[in-house]
């Protein structure tokens, strides 16, 4: 793969993951660039008790690069899906904007389901939406 083909697949923003990172005790990092199994490790312990969290301040450059060649560039911002899902998750605009409209106005009026849905989102969102757009062909 040359480096305008990675370029033209930049699904992920570095300025993003800074910015969860400084969330990472929670693990938001993680889950943005794909790494769900480290991500709620990084939940359940803060961070790997800080030492983890700190030292994913110099791995954000490779795992956004690693997330840029794993993810399906397409129609569908992989950010901006990722802070109506941080932000606003509960509410489901996250399914709305991905246009999911019937779980999205479930998610209105439960909670996100309950948060479960939620959770199953931080889980799944980065293959959702490179599902969808392998599904569209872009």
């Amino acid at each position: 793969m040359t480096h305008q083909e990675v370029v033209i697949n930049d699904t992920h923003s570095k300025i993003i993951g800074y910015i969860l990172w400084v969330f990472g005790f929670t693990g938001a990092h993680r889950f943005y660039y794909g790494k769900p199994v480290t991500g709620t490790i990084w939940f359940l312990t803060l961070g790997l008790f800080g030492i983890g969290w700190l030292i994913d301040l110099f791995l954000i450059p490779a795992m956004d690069r690693q997330a840029d060649l794993r993810f399906r560039a397409g129609s569908t911002s992989y950010t901006l899906a990722w802070v109506l899902l941080t932000f606003l998750g509960v509410f489901g605009v996250h399914r709305l904007y991905m246009g999911k409209w019937v779980t999205g106005i479930i998610y209105l009026f439960t909670g996100g389901l309950f948060l479960v849905g939620v959770l199953y989102d931080f889980w799944t969102l980065n293959d959702q939406i490179s599902l969808k757009h392998a599904r569209r062909g872009l």
